[in-house]
């Protein structure tokens, strides 16, 4: 039987995680990880360090996690749901996948800076030019998180993501460019990725999408459904991966870390070596690189 561990999603602080690349690297190694994926969010700025960091037996699958949203019907009319896309082992390089990240960084920049101005309009101590300091990637809500934190009007990262704060519908809380779901999968099948749903069925941060919708993006080149996450419980996995089944989909599982930021740790959650292994066939982009 393979016992690879394998956690194939992690965040280092290119994008929101609080780690470098490399130190991730080291951490993923002494969690007795065999295989870990990289998926900052919208970028590979962390690839090259994460790649000549790699110790002996580690095997690193560089990755991206896509914003992007689903558009679905709803009592008021047409909705959209915000919904992230792991496209795995992809061409950095291809055009327009590299163009729409460039785009979605941008857009969460300027979103970042509104949610701070919004702050600072309602006399809370959250300074902009602070928290880009804090931001050795892409500065995001994270970031402004950590302000918050520092400040005292909250108690943690994840407490500052409610409706009184940051969090999906909330005060602070200010829109960003996402791109149509099935847009995004093209965009990782063209780059030569396979595409993961991450998390699809974590309530806690807000509205998800329909079986419906999953089994359009399925039609549309969706390879596999997110299904063993810190954020599901177990009702939430029985159905995901009855609906991975039915549609033909890998499950995988992953730990979604990002270091301090999170209380996930490395491994928490792992995906079967068959799964993975389907994932590494089915790509063309880029190879896995082994340590």
């Amino acid at each position: 039987m393979d016992r690879r561990r394998i956690d194939l999603h992690t965040h280092s602080s290119a994008s929101d995680g609080t780690d470098a690349p490399a130190a991730l690297m080291r951490q993923a190694s002494a969690a007795g990880l065999d295989v870990i994926a990289l998926t900052d969010h919208d970028g590979f700025s962390g690839w090259p360090d994460a790649a000549a960091a790699l110790p002996a037996g580690l095997t690193l699958i560089r990755g991206v996690e896509l914003s992007a949203a689903a558009t679905e019907p709803g009592p008021a009319g047409e909705r959209k749901i915000n919904v992230h896309l792991l496209g795995y082992l992809v061409d950095a390089s291809h055009p327009p996948l590299a163009a729409a990240c460039r785009s979605i960084r941008a857009s969460r920049v300027d979103r970042a800076r509104r949610i701070v101005q919004a702050l600072a309009d309602d006399g809370h101590p959250v300074d902009w030019a602070r928290t880009q300091a804090r931001a050795r990637g892409s500065v995001g809500r994270p970031h402004i998180a950590q302000e918050l934190v520092e400040a005292g009007l909250v108690d943690s990262v994840s407490a500052a993501f409610t409706r009184e704060w940051i969090g999906p519908g909330g005060r602070y809380y200010q829109s960003e460019r996402k791109i149509p779901a099935l847009e995004a999968i093209a965009l990782i099948r063209a780059a030569g990725g396979v595409a993961v749903f991450a998390h699809p069925g974590a309530h806690g941060r807000g509205a998800t999408v329909s079986e419906q919708t999953i089994a359009r993006m399925q039609q549309a080149g969706l390879a596999g459904l997110e299904v063993d996450h810190p954020d599901h419980d177990g009702p939430t996995r029985d159905r995901l991966r009855t609906l991975a089944r039915d549609l033909g989909l890998l499950s995988t599982g992953s730990s979604d870390f990002h270091g301090d930021n999170k209380p996930n740790r490395l491994g928490d959650e792992l995906t079967a070596a068959a799964a993975y292994e389907a994932i590494v066939a089915g790509a063309s982009g880029c190879a896995p690189v082994a340590g």
